[in-house]
């Protein structure tokens, strides 16, 4: 019985908010919409935040991203539960979200744009409805608190939500974060625009051909090769989208482990 209520209850929210969106005309006001890839329908989830107001608690993340600030992120971020997370593919993806049917939202329920950086892990040892807001089949955003603060009062701990995807909307061309050694290349992927994320990667040396890169982890790909010494060339195919850019001569014959060396290109 408690269950069919929660799923009653859940869909009595899903409608009432879906009701005032189309009503509100103002879905995405002032967000620049890429011709490629478009907003995914509204749906129902929840949202809590980690970290305090400076956003440091929530460097780093599985994604892989380092430091958010000198990334690009900033704290328009958030975790996401292993449902959305979807092993790391989902890295990068961005997420527009607003409070609903809670005392705790702000009026009118604004929105905000988060890109998700990082993993929300389950917590088996707590019930799902009461502190394992992440544990499967559970759509769970953790949101960085600056992020949390712009659609509610941080004191609810936890409201419902609507979310959808939207592009991506980035400065300038893909980013490539080197890692390994001259025969291990690890690359992190940043300033996806777009769909926001990656399915594969491949590299080219100035003496090889295209180079198939395994996916590591978060938003990583790895090439076991010697390329050391080549200028690297990048083919990358959006998870989303389908979409493939090539991006030319992105690192130099010199390149070195530790740097992040910019494309030209992006998706849209």
């Amino acid at each position: 019985m408690a269950s069919s209520f929660l799923q009653f209850l859940s869909s009595m929210i899903l409608l009432i908010a879906l009701m005032k969106l189309s009503i509100s005309g103002k879905l995405a006001d002032g967000y620049n919409l890429p011709a490629v890839f478009k907003p995914s329908p509204w749906q129902l989830a929840h949202a809590t935040f980690y970290g305090d107001e400076t956003g440091s608690g929530t460097m780093g993340g599985a994604c892989g991203y380092g430091n958010l600030f000198t990334t690009g992120y900033g704290t328009d971020t958030a975790a996401l539960s292993s449902v959305l997370f979807n092993n790391g593919y989902a890295c990068g993806q961005c997420f527009q979200i607003r409070c609903a049917e809670s005392p705790y939202c702000f009026r009118g329920s604004p929105f905000t744009t988060v890109t998700a950086t990082n993993l929300c892990p389950p917590n088996w040892a707590e019930d799902s409805n009461n502190g394992g807001w992440c544990n499967p089949p559970r759509t769970h955003f953790d949101m960085s608190k600056p992020a949390f603060m712009k659609i509610a009062d941080w004191k609810a701990g936890i409201v419902p939500v609507m979310y959808r995807r939207v592009p991506c909307v980035r400065k300038g061309g893909l980013q490539f974060y080197f890692q390994g050694n001259g025969y291990w290349l690890l690359v992190y992927v940043m300033n996806v625009g777009g769909g926001g994320d990656i399915a594969n990667l491949w590299v080219q040396g100035s003496n090889t051909g295209w180079i198939s890169m395994s996916h590591n982890w978060g938003a990583s790909y790895q090439a076991f090769a010697t390329l050391s010494g080549q200028a690297l060339s990048f083919k990358v195919t959006s998870y989303t989208t389908k979409q493939t850019v090539l991006a030319y001569n992105v690192a130099p014959s010199d390149w070195q482990i530790g740097l992040t060396y910019q494309a030209t290109v992006n998706f849209k």
